[in-house]
């Protein structure tokens, strides 16, 4: 009995894990790309902050809007390491 009981377990959870609709994880520069896409995903991200805000679309979707914003303020990305050389040779 308790063979059968395990078996239909396992068919039932099989079945169940096929079941999960997932969406393909998109890139920061894809984001970056396709403005229309972003702006859905963020939407979503925001409207459902306690589940969908960890998922890496969220997170990709939130850095590419970040520096899309940034850029159109004409913030430059400087490099750690040039920095460092630019402050040794101002002494």
């Amino acid at each position: 009995m308790k063979r059968v009981a395990y078996t239909t377990l396992l068919t039932f959870v099989a079945a169940l894990s096929g079941c999960k609709d997932e969406q393909p994880v998109q890139t920061v520069t894809w984001y970056k790309e396709h403005a229309p896409e972003r702006a859905t995903m963020l939407a979503d991200c925001r409207a459902n902050a306690g589940q969908a805000a960890a998922s890496a679309n969220c997170i990709n979707a939130e850095k590419a809007d970040a520096e899309t914003e940034t850029a159109k303020r004409g913030h430059l990305q400087l490099d750690a390491g040039e920095f460092a050389k630019e402050l040794k040779g101002s002494k």
